[in-house]
């Protein structure tokens, strides 16, 4: 888990070439349905990206990725210019960082209660996270 920007999809990216996995982003996901989106399901994802409403799954153990927003914030801005994506203004940024904040805050208590939650430090560099949290 962790706000966007925080580096779980990277990670992610490197756990699967790491190891064969296949990776695919629910955000790189929801941009492709929303392309020429004029049906009512692209309409519904279009509103829940907007409102930046994304349920999140978690299994047994939970990763949260911890960085500070303004890292959030300025590695998003980064790929939404390399990737031309229009909906990640600092603005939108921000309120996706509101809405995961608070969505999320119950599940991270509920994991923490029962010492299931473990913490990834996410301001070093990916390559520097990847080998400290994933050297098998």
């Amino acid at each position: 888990m962790g706000g966007p920007g925080c580096g779980k999809g990277t990670q992610c990216k490197n756990m699967a070439t790491k190891y064969g996995f296949c990776h695919v982003g629910l955000g790189q996901l929801l941009r492709q349905r929303l392309k020429g989106a004029r049906s009512g399901a692209g309409r519904s994802v279009t509103s829940c990206c907007r409102s930046s409403w994304c349920p999140q799954w978690t299994g047994p153990q939970c990763h949260q990725f911890d960085c500070s927003t303004e890292t959030m914030v300025r590695r998003v801005l980064h790929w939404g210019q390399v990737e031309h994506w229009a909906d990640d203004s600092e603005l939108a940024i921000c309120q996706r960082l509101d809405t995961h904040y608070t969505l999320c805050e119950p599940v991270l208590t509920f994991y923490q209660q029962k010492t299931l939650l473990q913490n990834i430090l996410a301001e070093e560099a990916p390559e520097t996270i990847f080998a400290k949290h994933c050297c098998h």
